[in-house]
């Protein structure tokens, strides 16, 4: 008999594959990996994501590999900027084209371009190779080529055909606001492979994301069609039932499943964390009432959340005024005063990491 699971045992058994339930003792490669990358459109949210998640965090190391180029940030799931490993991306790049395909085709496809994408892209991958360039550089270089040319097309095209990396520099997140962007070949020292990984991928994602439906597979990775690839997989994978509903739940085997009420710490999650992006009913981690608080602007910006007993219970931002530091506590309803108080002092660490040049730190509740 297919096994019933309810939300809290959803819940509790996706928060320990996310490293939530406990800091994990992992290296950070091999967390990242585990986690198969982090939304990095905020430049300090692989550092948060990671701070939460490894115990032992420490900023230098994260920033000592980005510049090893163990780490990289690159375009890829959902069309969207991720740090991963390079081994990960090196793995995945080939699998994912089709996402930033119709990305591409989603961003142009009612545009008059009024240029030849092959040549162009010719174009842009020999301009690319002399030398790291910005979107400001390729923005100057296309319009004194193609002056009546759309030249949003133009650099979403080669953002999204040719494999690029960000390159990293001693910024603060190691990463400056306008990047510069290099021939991922060119930086790893190695041709991109031609492989499908696609089994490989999506039981990545079910070992950190699971248990989950083929429409959650879709959402976060942004490929489409996976039904037919889950279909025969089936026979390796375990098949639940969502309580109260008749949906399929897929999930390897032997994964954890801690009891629905085993007890949660609270976390601080950063923006665009991956755990409220990575289904399509998210209910899992969010109730419905809080998604406006959430998901602002029509989702182009996912806030920084903390989870109480294991579920979206508020949002928090830093601030600095003279070298002052505080992190903003804003809670949905009122929290138990324990809670509260782990909140306060993990917030205390969190400021200190994030702003780690200010002269004072405090913790403060909105409500």
């Amino acid at each position: 008999m297919t096994r019933v699971l309810t939300l809290r045992e959803i819940n509790r058994s996706t928060l320990t594959r996310q490293l939530l339930l406990d800091r994990a003792m992992l290296t950070l490669p091999e967390a990242l990996e585990h986690l198969v990358g982090m939304q990095a459109q905020s430049s300090s949210a692989p550092y948060v994501g990671l701070w939460t998640r490894v115990r032992g965090f420490k900023r230098e190391d994260m920033s000592d590999l980005i510049r090893e180029r163990v780490i990289v940030k690159a375009t890829l799931m959902r069309g969207t900027l991720h740090a991963f490993t390079a081994a990960d991306y090196l793995r995945f790049r080939h699998t994912l084209q089709s996402v930033l395909d119709n990305a591409l085709e989603s961003i142009t496809k009612a545009r008059d371009k009024q240029f030849d994408p092959d040549t162009v892209l010719a174009e842009g991958r020999e301009f690319l190779s002399q030398e790291p360039r910005s979107f400001a550089e390729i923005t100057k270089h296309f319009t004194e080529r193609y002056p009546n040319a759309d030249i949003g097309s133009i650099r979403y095209m080669l953002r999204t055909q040719i494999p690029l990396v960000q390159v990293s520099n001693d910024s603060a997140w190691s990463y400056p606001g306008n990047p510069k962007f290099t021939l991922a070949e060119t930086w790893f020292g190695t041709p991109i492979p031609e492989q499908d990984a696609l089994p490989d991928l999506i039981r990545r994602y079910l070992a950190a994301f699971g248990p989950a439906t083929v429409k959650d597979i879709e959402t976060w990775s942004g490929l489409r069609g996976l039904k037919e690839t889950l279909e025969a997989m089936k026979p390796d994978l375990v098949v639940y039932k969502e309580e109260g509903g008749r949906t399929e739940l897929l999930d390897l085997p032997n994964m954890p499943f801690p009891p629905g009420d085993m007890p949660m710490p609270p976390r601080f999650l950063p923006e665009f964390d991956n755990l409220l992006l990575s289904h399509q009913k998210r209910t899992r981690v969010l109730a419905d009432e809080h998604r406006s608080r959430v998901y602002m602007s029509g989702n182009l910006r996912v806030a920084n959340t903390i989870l109480v007993d294991g579920f979206v219970a508020g949002v928090w931002k830093i601030g600095t005024v003279k070298k002052a530091a505080a992190l903003v506590i804003e809670p949905f309803a009122p929290i138990s005063k324990a809670d509260r108080d782990t909140l306060t002092e993990e917030g205390e660490q969190l400021v200190r990491m994030v702003e780690e040049g200010a002269k004072s730190y405090e913790v403060r509740w909105s409500i």
